[in-house]
């Protein structure tokens, strides 16, 4: 059979939930977007003939005005990328959109030379004469964005330096970030005589048939390594990469830049690494309880995330359901949120459907204050891909509701706070459901489900964080790694966290070359870790305070990047400083273990005698 003749999956309803792009421009062809390009370079050419040379000339009211210019220029060129961006990831193997999103890079690129000179400029003044600058009352909302970028004082090369690395970016990094994106949507697993993307074939690894996760593993692993050597290359290159360009600006580990980004102290960052990998015995014991249920002698790589077999429970679900579980449970939080998160289906701010060549995994994507955010899933039905959409449309509403008070400069959030209304959203239709539920054995599935999920997040990442530091460290000691080298570390930060409850297979060794972080945001992963222990400690509070909790919930949503995260946080009663607040976050998750177990024990009573 052919692509064309995919595997008949049940219907969602979200066969045709595309989004509609026409609010940033009609298509590649459209006169608006030509003339916004031509509009664009004109700005920027004013831009540089007015401030050029002469930042240090200005005074706080000056710095508004270049501000609110550069601003715009941002803005349009956003549209312009978001676009492009978009287009490009509803099909990555369309060469014609591949073509359009290098044309917009390139031109991107063109642009950001010329303006580069306006951050070495500021950076270049004397502290004291931009402390006093700072205080000025003029700079309102652009006073964080000023104070926050000057971090990178110590690290910013010359002019040419910057503009040279910015141009190389186009037909180095980005090219092969690009090449990886391509050959994962062109990922095609053999299945029962088809060949089903890989989007579609990683959901099965859910399946109640244990045979049925077996093959499906194997047949991914066999997908992976026809593409090993090529993987393998993409990921060295990129390493290196990342390794010359940290040593020219003088970062002192592969993570620095990364901790920087994300206004995360390394010392912050240190501790939540520590405080995860040194309760990983929490891993281990959900996964002896659910060797247990499931009646196994030995759990294998492929039995990570099968569902206990209990009658009954509900393991599919139409785009109709689904919205409704998600905006209800946003509703009882929030109306507010619900009612913005309404707008993605209303408005057709989602792509949904699973269709080849598409972009996997989920995302949101903000654009431009000026637009409005798009989300992107893989929707199939399952009841991840609910909780998915949960955690999806928390971005979206985040998103949506940043920067609008503080602007373009505070639309995009660091990623470690960028997860906090993600993972808020899922918890909130994790416990909604938990609560409408009377089945116990039903509620147990679920809470296996979400503990399962939360490990995902908060374990999973931190071990994927370990990998990335043993072959980051490892491609700067020994040069280039071979594909057993990278599988070594892979299965040895895997094997630490699972300890003796999971059997890691030689096959799973190679399952480190689809994961498409490592490739396009290097260190990106502990933010969710971060993310998703900050929620426990947020959701806390909201089961304190009720009701009031929700408006200083939605002040924090807004507040987006207008300040340093630790003094956002402390907003809401939150001490990222202190470096016992991660405990509290992995407590939370030891209890959530505690009552699954609690709860097999009440519907399992005779495995217990």
């Amino acid at each position: 059979m052919t692509e064309a003749t995919m595997i008949e999956e049940p219907k969602t309803g979200a066969e045709e939930v595309v989004w509609d792009l026409t609010p940033l421009y009609q298509n590649p062809d459209d006169p608006t977007l030509e003339s916004d390009m031509q509009r664009l370079q004109d700005m920027v050419a004013q831009f540089v003939e007015q401030y050029k040379g002469r930042v240090s000339e200005l005074n706080a009211e000056g710095l508004v005005q270049a501000l609110e210019a550069l601003e715009a220029i941002h803005d349009l060129s956003g549209r312009i990328s978001s676009y492009a961006v978009l287009r490009f990831t509803e099909d990555m193997n369309d060469p014609e959109r591949g073509a359009f999103m290098q044309k917009v890079n390139e031109f991107d690129s063109e642009l950001t030379q010329q303006l580069v000179f306006f951050n070495l400029e500021w950076n270049a003044l004397d502290d004291e004469v931009a402390a006093k600058l700072l205080e000025a009352p003029e700079l309102g909302k652009y006073r964080h964005h000023l104070e926050a970028e000057r971090r990178y004082k110590p690290y910013q090369l010359s002019e040419t330096e910057e503009k040279l690395l910015i141009e190389k970016a186009v037909t180095g990094k980005n090219a092969w970030s690009r090449l990886f994106d391509q050959i994962s949507g062109a990922m095609r697993v053999e299945w029962e005589g088809e060949r089903i993307p890989l989007s579609v074939a990683l959901p099965k690894l859910y399946d109640e048939n244990r045979e049925v996760r077996r093959r499906v593993a194997n047949a991914i692993t066999q997908t992976l390594e026809a593409d090993t050597m090529t993987l393998t290359y993409i990921f060295n290159v990129l390493a290196a990469d990342k390794a010359s360009d940290d040593k020219l600006r003088g970062y002192p580990s592969w993570i620095s830049s990364r901790n920087l980004a994300n206004k995360a102290p390394d010392s912050v960052v240190e501790a939540l690494i520590k405080t995860v990998t040194g309760s990983y015995d929490i891993v281990a014991r959900h996964y002896r309880l659910k060797r247990k249920l499931l009646g196994y002698d030995e759990l294998n790589d492929y039995d990570r995330y099968a569902p206990l077999p209990i009658e009954g429970s509900e393991s599919f679900y139409t785009w109709e359901q689904a919205r409704d579980i998600v905006l209800d449970a946003y509703h009882a939080f929030s109306p507010q949120m619900a009612d913005i998160a309404r707008k993605f289906f209303d408005e057709k701010w989602i792509h949904a459907p699973v269709k080849p060549g598409k972009s996997g995994g989920a995302f949101a994507h903000p654009t431009v204050p000026s637009a409005h955010p798009y989300v992107l899933t893989n929707y199939t039905g399952q009841a991840r891909d609910v909780m998915t959409l949960a955690h999806e449309l928390g971005h979206g509403v985040h998103m949506y509701l940043s920067g609008q008070e503080n602007g373009l400069f505070a639309l995009y959030t660091p990623l470690t706070t960028a997860e906090t209304a993600s993972v808020f959203g899922e918890m909130l239709v994790f416990q909604d459901l938990m609560q409408k539920e009377p089945s116990a054995a039903a509620r147990l599935k679920m809470m296996f489900q979400k503990i399962e999920d939360t490990f995902a997040t908060v374990y999973r990442q931190v071990a994927m964080n370990r990998f990335e530091e043993g072959y980051h460290t490892a491609r700067r000691q020994q040069g280039e790694l071979s594909t057993e080298q990278f599988s070594a570390i892979w299965m040895e930060t895997q094997k630490a966290m699972f300890g003796d409850s999971v059997n890691l297979r030689d096959e799973y060794s190679i399952w480190w070359s689809y994961i498409g972080h490592f490739v396009s945001v290097p260190g990106y992963v502990y933010a969710y870790a971060f993310g998703e222990l900050l929620v426990l400690a947020l959701y806390n509070l909201y089961r304190e305070q009720g009701t009031d909790f929700v408006p200083k919930y939605l002040d924090l949503l807004a507040a987006g990047d207008s300040d340093w995260p630790d003094k956002l946080l402390a907003r809401v009663g939150v001490d990222l400083n202190d470096p016992n607040f991660w405990q509290g976050g992995v407590k939370a998750i030891e209890e959530l273990v505690e009552q699954e177990e609690a709860l097999a024990r009440e519907v399992y009573p005779e495995l217990f005698t």
